[in-house]
């Protein structure tokens, strides 16, 4: 059995980054195709039974916020609260998208966080916690519980949020810092942000690869969410 991944070797409420080389299972080559092809060398975290190079599914154990590839047998096992003592929870396929998040400029006042992405979790054993993604990986920032109600309150689409598997994922749009769009999402699909970055960014300010994967990541969660909030049903964001 593989060493589980883990998201970040920090404790709740202090700075700590992940283990760079754990994201890049996260990450496909740009324009791969789905394939149904078995990845060599790469097994269930659970059963050893052989992955195929898409369509894998994620476990993750709540205890230490590891996340284990698995097989789809072995991910529906943990499907229903409780499940395997509670110590192991599968992560949800749900998305939804709000294009526009005001509860953003509170959040990034309050925190200080210097990047224009972040995303927010409930961990059942420790409670609320923030990261941005850095060139060093996951960067965990301090969030208190007050924080975290009132930014999820800020959508109601977002209010049954699942502890430990899914994340309130925002993203700063221009340059005034006061526009933000949020996206509920499952926990892997930031740390597969974090990955992008961790594996592109190049000098102060990322470079234009950075950029350019880092927009197509978020303009596949526009596309592939589900669309909640007070945007207009015709609203559409621009590119530029």
């Amino acid at each position: 059995m593989r060493p589980e991944t883990s998201p970040t070797s920090a404790t709740s409420g202090t700075a700590g980054t992940t283990d760079p080389g754990g994201l890049r299972r996260f990450l496909r080559p740009r324009g791969e195709s789905a394939r149904a092809e078995r990845a060599p060398g790469t097994s269930c975290e659970m059963c050893s039974e052989q992955l195929w190079e898409t369509g894998h599914s994620h476990v993750v154990n709540v205890e230490n916020r590891r996340i284990l590839c698995t097989c789809r047998a072995c991910y529906l096992l943990f499907t229903h609260p409780g499940a395997g003592s509670g110590k192991h929870r599968a992560v949800p396929e749900r998305y939804r998208y709000a294009p526009t998040f005001p509860p953003g400029v509170a959040l990034w006042e309050a925190t200080g966080i210097p990047v224009g992405m972040a995303f927010a979790f409930r961990s059942s054993t420790t409670g609320p916690v923030l990261f941005y993604p850095s060139p060093a990986g996951a960067t965990e920032a301090t969030l208190p519980p007050k924080d975290w109600d009132e930014v999820t309150a800020g959508e109601p689409a977002f209010a049954d949020i699942a502890e430990d598997v899914e994340a309130l994922l925002i993203n700063q749009l221009g340059e005034s810092g006061t526009e933000f769009e949020g996206f509920l999402v499952p926990i892997d699909t930031c740390y597969r942000l974090v990955g992008l970055v961790r594996t592109y960014w190049r000098g102060f300010d990322g470079g234009s690869q950075a950029r350019e994967h880092i927009e197509e990541f978020f303009t596949g969660l526009r596309q592939r969410g589900e669309r909640v909030g007070s945007a207009q049903p015709g609203w559409e964001r621009g590119d530029g």
